[in-house]
């Protein structure tokens, strides 16, 4: 056991799905050819002016509701002054003293002796801001900036410092992700950077109520880079404690093939990137009418949605979990489930057969049937047209087609055995050819039931109706 206790708040940046920047007119598409997504706004050249994308600021009340944040009625835009190759105007425009919204918090599932405990952890503030640009570095010493990105809306989520290992950090993590994705506030991909975090670590001797000196691992864009960055630091900062030293407030980078974090510079502080109020905008002032129509247009959270599936659609908690794992599997459970109308059914087949060609980017996902098509094919299972052994067959078929369940089975020649008699003369085959078995199950052996089951059912290659084959094996075994 180590003497100390982590100490962990993150900041996380997080993209909000506008088609235009922050404040200008430019296309937030991603992918386009280097600096061809930009104006003079976005450039910072001399007499442009910004104007506040509207719908930036609906997405980022969204964030704030759902975050469980004060929404503040007035804030203020700010200049944070430094200067980067990757920040045109020398400033980025942010949210400093007076953000538009503080005060919430999010409960994570963390591990407690070994069970699953719920964990409160404080959000200090979400305010709004634009991003710089990216520095693409190429062999040798040539580097380029890219501004596509430059002046994209962001919300910037700031935790408390709650959060005590690696491993609560990355639930926090994907948690928050899971939220904005499912409110349609952010595209949670995390390989283009839409969603990245920095992480405020530091240690302290355990029972000591004074934070640590901290160091701020930067962009990270990874849940196993963040709990591989966290833990090294955290090791760092041991060793360096154990042998006497002290810790330095800094800015660290994370090398993912070396597995360990760098010096970067000394950490600023607030003062460092003079702060002033934003003198192109005016203040930002939300009525309580636009909170209130923005809170009845709310999306369900997902943590809500899993528990009415639970309580409402009969599925166990994990299944529940599974089928929230995004917004449009969610989507496609549930319109399927409507046209069938047994939910557990229905959630079992996804989980089971659908799910395995889902392919999911961003706030889409595709499939590969429809919800009808799926509903259709365990109707005729219901009605013994088909077995379920069968209705797999069929589902494969399904697959990248419009064809209906009951074409494919027309097709296929697949019709399940109903006929009592048909089904009788198969199983006294199966009997008189097994005598032994047969004797064992009137023994009182009754688990050789399954035995001819198996049988009648490899006989008729799956077509007989399982239920009559139960039934009719009992009568003849008797």
């Amino acid at each position: 056991m180590s003497r100390y206790e982590a100490v962990i708040g993150l900041e996380v940046h997080a993209q909000l799905l506008t088609k235009t920047k922050a404040f200008c007119a430019c296309s937030t598409a991603f992918g386009a050819p280097p600096n061809t997504q930009v104006c003079p706004t976005c450039l910072g050249l001399p007499g442009a002016l910004p104007v506040l994308n509207g719908k930036a600021v609906e997405l980022a009340v969204r964030a704030a509701i759902a975050l469980n944040c004060t929404v503040l009625r007035e804030s203020i835009f700010a200049r944070k002054n430094y200067f980067y190759p990757d920040l045109p105007k020398g400033y980025q425009i942010s949210q400093y003293d007076r953000p538009y919204s503080e005060h919430g918090h999010l409960d994570i599932a963390v591990s407690a002796k070994g069970s699953e405990a719920a964990k409160r952890v404080g959000i200090t503030r979400a305010h709004m801001e634009e991003d710089a640009g990216k520095n693409m570095h190429d062999k040798g010493d040539v580097s380029i900036v890219d501004l596509n990105r430059s002046g994209t809306a962001l919300v910037e989520i700031v935790s408390e410092p709650d959060l005590r290992s690696a491993d609560e950090a990355a639930e926090y993590l994907k948690t928050l992700r899971e939220i904005l994705v499912f409110i349609g506030v952010n595209d949670g991909n995390l390989e283009e950077g839409s969603f990245r975090c920095d992480a405020n670590v530091s240690i302290r001797p355990v029972g000591q109520e004074k934070l640590g000196t901290r160091a701020e691992l930067k962009n990270i864009n990874s849940f196993k880079f963040v709990r591989e960055a966290i833990n090294y630091e955290i090791a760092r900062q041991e060793g360096v404690l154990e042998a006497g030293g002290k810790v330095v407030q800094e800015t660290r980078g994370w090398d993912e093939r070396a597995g360990k974090t760098f010096s970067m510079r000394s950490k600023e502080e607030a003062q460092d990137y003079r702060y002033f109020p934003e003198p192109d905008l005016p203040p930002l002032v939300l009525s309580e009418a636009f909170v209130e129509s923005v809170r009845a247009t709310m999306p369900e959270l997902p943590q809500a949605r899993r528990e009415r599936f639970v309580r409402d659609h009969g599925q166990t908690p994990y299944a529940a979990q599974v089928l929230t794992t995004h917004p449009e599997v969610a989507r496609f459970y549930e319109e399927a489930a409507a046209l069938h109308g047994d939910f557990v059914k229905i959630g079992n087949f996804v989980q089971a057969e659908v799910l395995r060609d889902v392919h999911t980017q961003g706030l889409s996902a595709t499939f590969t049937v429809t919800p009808s098509q799926v509903a259709e094919l365990l109707q005729l299972v219901d009605k013994g047209d088909i077995s379920g052994k069968q209705a797999k067959e069929v589902y494969a078929k399904l697959v990248n087609t419009k064809k209906a369940a009951a074409e494919i089975v027309k097709e296929l020649g697949m019709q399940q055995v109903t006929d009592p008699a048909a089904i009788d003369e198969v199983c006294k085959r199966m009997i008189d050819a097994n005598p032994k078995q047969a004797e064992a199950y009137r023994a009182g052996k009754v688990a050789m039931l399954g035995y001819f089951v198996g049988l009648a059912m490899k006989e008729t290659k799956g077509s007989a109706n399982p239920q009559m084959v139960n039934e009719a094996l009992k009568r003849l075994l008797c």
